[in-house]
């Protein structure tokens, strides 16, 4: 079974991403979405996210009220076990809160949960990186550092110099990660899934 963390700053663009992922896992078979479950990490009483999620038909479980990579960790391990118990789900989409350290998700669910493969996905604001950068240096960094695929999105919304500048910032928190460029407003190409769910990183070793 594979989960998969998504990170990334507070309107990033994680939730298109997910909802573009879990379609490319279900295919055009309806009956294929019982093999993602997404798990949506909200701090607060309602989720917008999760009525946006829940109305593409995928099964959508919540965790409110804090971050579970601090106060709610034992309440994540239990939910995943729940999970897995019983809907047995191929792949795990968990959207982490946009202050989330994705490091700490991780380990919790290596150490708690040793049966799952646990992969980091952190998604960037090219639009927006150069003014967060400064206030939320300390934050990015611990999201970025970690990745095994980082996606810079909003490639749209800025020209072609200001996108090399804010990739090679990127770089500078973690230039090991696989690195693609996305617009989520529309397609994500299928290499991009590939990559998120392992399956680049598995052919590449071939």
């Amino acid at each position: 079974m594979k989960i998969i963390v998504l990170g990334g700053f507070l309107g990033s663009g994680k939730t298109s991403v997910v909802i573009q992922l879990a379609k490319y896992i279900a295919g055009s078979n309806p009956e294929n979405a019982a093999k993602v479950v997404i798990l949506e990490n909200e701090i607060g009483e309602v989720s917008v996210d999760d009525k946006l999620l829940k109305n593409t038909g995928y099964k959508v479980e919540n965790l409110f009220s804090g971050c579970v990579c601090c106060t709610m960790s034992g309440e994540l391990v239990f939910g995943l076990r729940k999970i897995i118990a019983e809907m047995n789900p191929e792949i795990i989409i968990m959207e982490a809160t946009g202050v989330a350290y994705p490091d700490i998700i991780r380990k919790t669910i290596v150490q708690c949960v040793p049966e799952v493969d646990c992969g980091v996905v952190c998604v960037t604001d090219a639009k927006r990186w150069k003014r967060l950068l400064r206030p939320m240096e300390m934050l990015l960094k611990d999201q970025l550092d970690v990745a095994d695929v980082i996606l810079v999105n909003k490639v749209d919304m800025v020209d072609e110099g200001t996108l090399a500048e804010v990739e090679a910032s990127i770089r500078t928190f973690n230039n090991s990660a696989q690195f693609f460029r996305v617009s989520a407003a529309g397609m994500i190409g299928y290499d991009v899934f590939d990559a998120m769910l392992g399956k680049a990183k598995r052919s590449e070793s071939i």
